[in-house]
């Protein structure tokens, strides 16, 4: 089989989990590659998530590297065993670019999100016309089917919230994203009201980081770190000008995990963002 010309986010992941257990241990990918009866270069496409991996391998590599870590072992072969076409983002391939299906299967996979945005709102809330606002300011205008999948796309990767079991999802907002009127008056109060309503939901806490807060102003990065079914699988997400990361470092989990805490601290609660929100709503 060819290597893949463009392996998702979480192939790569599984790839460099690997090589991250192999640098741990000490072995070259020669040596690993003598293990499993295989090539050097095959080791580095697996390892850069260009090709996949069995379970058998993975648990035959793990033994080889020392690791007695079951949780992650089996994480590990969890990934492996997905196949495309298993779940409804595979449906956009070839129709959105790789990073909304990243996204939405970042998303999918967690055990709970924390993200902070600082002029617009998490994309699991918002309403079809905010989304649709936002695409439509594109620079050079999309087509106008691949505005409509894009909000199609949004909108379903919302289905995790109505899941038996959703994740727990801290989101933290800044003031400057109540009072930027995407879409104009009408849809940012829809908007809003929308952000209301589901801040009522059991295990979802919505809060605002006011203009007046003179504890934290790093309000200039819209970071996601999504929790992992293991601590090292934990990741986090990152929009840039140029494009998005998917960090998985220790050093950047545990920079990330600080910057959301402060902003945490400097945040208004639940209820006093809820009452914010809704002052801000009636404003308009």
């Amino acid at each position: 089989m060819p290597p893949r010309d463009n392996p998702t986010a979480r192939q790569v992941r599984l790839g460099g989990e690997l090589r991250k257990l192999r640098e741990r241990a000490g072995k070259t990918a020669r040596e690993a590659a003598g293990m499993v009866s295989t090539d050097q270069a095959k080791i580095s496409h697996i390892e850069a998530g260009r090709i996949g991996v069995s379970e058998d391998r993975i648990r035959r590599l793990a033994a080889f590297y020392a690791c007695d870590d079951e949780a992650l072992v089996e994480a590990l072969c969890t990934i492996a065993r997905e196949h495309r076409g298993q779940h409804w983002w595979d449906d956009y391939r070839g129709v959105l670019a790789p990073g909304f299906l990243d996204i939405a299967e970042l998303e999918h996979h967690c055990t709970a999100l924390r993200c902070m945005q600082p002029v617009t709102f998490p994309g699991i809330l918002q309403t079809e016309s905010y989304a649709h606002a936002l695409f439509a300011s594109v620079i050079p205008q999309l087509p106008e089917d691949e505005l409509k999948a894009r909000v199609e796309h949004r909108m379903k990767r919302q289905d995790i919230l109505e899941r038996d079991a959703p994740p727990k999802f801290k989101a933290l907002v800044h003031e400057a994203a109540l009072r930027m009127r995407v879409g104009g008056r009408k849809v940012l109060r829809g908007q809003l009201e929308h952000l209301l309503s589901v801040s009522e939901r059991p295990g979802l806490s919505l809060r605002v980081i006011p203009f007046t807060s003179e504890d934290f102003i790093d309000v200039t990065q819209t970071a996601m770190y999504a929790s992992g079914v293991v601590p090292q699988l934990d990741t986090v997400h990152i929009d840039t000008p140029l494009g998005v990361l998917y960090l998985g470092a220790a050093a950047d989990l545990d920079r990330y995990r600080v910057l959301l805490d402060r902003a945490e601290q400097a945040a208004l609660t639940p209820g006093e963002s809820q009452n914010f929100i809704h002052h801000v709503t009636k404003e308009l």
